[in-house]
């Protein structure tokens, strides 16, 4: 009996074990800790910065600062015996939580303050959506839909900004309809994909300064943070900058193009990549694929490629067809792209494998940099996706 008790009043190895587990995790909640208060101490320093930024109209996104940023907190990492890459994905979740907080509180600020923005359209997706950020920005907002046509005369008075928010092919009409009810001084855009019909119509229809807008982006995002803007310059770009200030402060990307290089560019970005798309998920359905059995046999590269064609039919359809039958040309272009198929599969039923390296080879070497780019950006892609799922 004393012999058990006097085993008993003994720590038993796993106890002195568990002790000094327990002690190092103490430590680790002790250092969770302050970087928390680090991390809060931060912000602070960061709502220092938008007031600043808000005072002097400066843009949220600074480039090259982050990526300065980064490389040196990737040299400390890695001089710390830390992962770089780690350390890398930690601080762009932090710099884009920052940009965030920024751009929520920079969307309160006008540029302009005062100026009156009118959205042609504005009962549709894309108008609500600006509609909400010129709103929250202080601008008084009006809108005006097809039943509001009798009212446009007063909805044009005063007028700082009129937006058309409609479908490509009325573009054109539409703003030969309201230029007439404009103040000279009125900046008149679009928010068309295509943009050399939509812009010289509004050039034909107003005096005074036009500009046009592309974002390339839908109504569900919920930040402008890095986002695109594509800007074309119509008339009087003076007069137009503030326009473009205010998607700045916003923490969007302008970038600007005339407009046949922006309609030609967007014939390969969207025209033909919605097509694609489309006609690989159209082959699957007539094929009767068994996609949730597929899914199960996925790599994670397959499951992001099946995601973005399950993304396209999730949307509305008369969008991709606008999108998708543009213009003549674009027509054009995808049925040159249907021909190098037809190409393609001329050259794989040769069964020449020395033919297929070739062809491949040329294409690398087109492709050049930035394949290497793209490997790294998949590869990324890939990992977040086997982290989320």
């Amino acid at each position: 009996m004393r012999t058990r008790l006097k085993q008993h009043k003994n720590k038993h190895p796993s106890d002195k074990g568990n002790e000094e587990l327990g002690a190092l995790r103490d430590q680790i909640d002790g250092i969770d800790e302050k970087i928390v208060s680090l991390l809060s101490e931060r912000q602070q320093i960061v709502e220092q910065v938008v007031a600043f930024k808000k005072a002097n109209n400066l843009p949220i996104y600074h480039p090259a600062r982050e990526e300065d940023l980064i490389s040196g907190r990737r040299r400390q990492g890695e001089e710390a015996g830390l992962d770089p890459d780690f350390v890398e994905d930690l601080y762009r979740s932090i710099i884009r939580r920052s940009r965030v907080e920024q751009a929520s509180r920079m969307s309160l600020k006008s540029v302009r303050p005062g100026a009156v923005v009118l959205i042609v359209g504005g009962k549709g997706e894309m108008g609500r959506y600006f509609m909400k950020w010129f709103g929250d920005a202080g601008y008084e907002v009006r809108t005006m839909g097809r039943k509001e046509w009798d009212d446009a005369e007063r909805l044009c008075n005063g007028t700082d900004l009129v937006i058309l928010s409609v479908p490509i092919d009325n573009t054109g009409e539409i703003a030969h309809q309201i230029a007439p009810c404009l103040p000279k001084k009125a900046v008149l855009a679009d928010l068309t994909s295509l943009k050399e019909k939509p812009l010289k119509a509004m050039m034909e229809a107003h005096p005074g300064p036009v500009l046009g807008l592309h974002p390339l982006f839908g109504p569900s995002t919920s930040t402008l943070d890095k986002q695109i803007i594509v800007a074309t310059p119509g008339r009087d770009d003076s007069a137009c900058q503030w326009i473009l200030d205010q998607f700045v402060s916003w923490g969007s990307i302008i970038v600007t193009a005339d407009a046949r290089e922006h309609d030609e560019i967007m014939h390969i970005v969207q025209g033909l990549r919605h097509f694609a798309t489309f006609t690989f998920g159209s082959f699957l359905r007539r094929r009767q694929a068994d996609l949730p059995r597929s899914l199960e046999f996925s790599s994670p590269i397959y499951r992001l490629e099946i995601g973005m064609v399950g993304r396209l039919f999730a949307q509305d359809p008369g969008l991709y067809y606008e999108i998708i039958m543009a213009s003549p040309r674009r027509l054009a272009l995808l049925r040159e792209y249907m021909a190098s198929m037809c190409e393609d599969m001329e050259l794989l039923e040769k069964g020449d494998k020395s033919l297929f390296r070739d062809e491949f080879a040329k294409i690398a070497e087109w492709f050049g940099p930035f394949s290497d780019q793209a490997m790294r950006e998949s590869t990324y892609l890939i990992n977040k996706l086997i982290e989320r799922f």
